[in-house]
């Protein structure tokens, strides 16, 4: 149980810098405020090295989606899991109103504290947008999405909202920054407003060739938008592994 200290947690700036890598070894180097790092394959001892640097760890999990390679994985029942994630091999759409779900939730949220995060990014809490093989709603997302982020302020976590663009008024009171990918790309940058204009952060992420090759100059006009936006916009690599990074700014 959380204890009544614990109900403190870390609350980011629209102004914090950041970098995103979930796959491969963590390239500690870059001078930023926050690092979004793997919750399950990033070693607790980068992450006490990048606290000692000065750096917040933000710790990624799917929240949504069970994943067949997670040391975890064994805990969700047949039941819980429905439809396979388009794209995304070994990952299945989980019906986020299942008890039990919420419990492995819970188990992956203390093994953050453990590990020394100061806040997570739970993936995939927009299944009710999706072909999920549930009867999920907006309504059993929003419980949901809910959950997660007081169960999260609870352990003294902050909480990124991840994607969810059609719910983000409704949330933007429970979570602490946004986490984005591709919002130029879909059009989806102009609703973040109700996080920058609240001083929460929006960390984007895009991925499209013309912006790494600045073709006709649509990286200049990508980072021009973002700036005025208030977003931190990256460029990277899909498979977010530190092989190609532009910061906007």
């Amino acid at each position: 149980m959380a204890t009544a200290q614990a109900q403190t947690w870390w609350k980011p700036g629209v102004n914090t810098t950041w970098q995103w890598q979930l796959t491969g070894t963590v390239n500690t180097s870059y001078n930023v405020d926050v690092y979004d790092v793997d919750l399950f394959d990033t070693p607790t001892q980068t992450i006490a090295q990048l606290k000692a640097a000065g750096r917040k760890v933000v710790c990624y999990f799917s929240a949504g989606s069970s994943e067949n390679w997670r040391s975890d994985f064994n805990r969700f029942q047949a039941a819980d899991m429905g439809n396979a994630l388009d794209g995304w091999d070994g990952e299945r759409w989980l019906d986020t109103r299942s008890v039990n779900v919420r419990s492995i939730m819970l188990s992956r949220l203390d093994l953050a504290v453990s590990k020394g995060c100061d806040g997570v990014e739970p993936d995939n809490v927009d299944g009710y947008s999706n072909s999920t093989g549930f009867s999920l709603t907006s309504a059993t997302q929003l419980d949901y999405n809910k959950y997660l982020a007081n169960a999260a302020h609870g352990r003294g976590l902050a909480i990124a909202l991840k994607n969810d663009v059609d719910q983000l008024s409704a949330l933007e009171p429970y979570f602490d920054m946004a986490v984005n990918e591709q919002c130029n790309q879909y059009a989806e940058c102009g609703g973040y407003s109700v996080f920058t204009s609240k001083g929460k952060p929006v960390f984007n992420a895009e991925y499209a060739s013309k912006y790494r090759k600045n073709t006709s100059g649509a990286r200049d006009k990508l980072c021009a938008a973002m700036a005025t936006a208030k977003i931190r916009t990256l460029v990277l690599a899909l498979d977010l592994d530190d092989s190609y990074r532009f910061s906007c700014f």
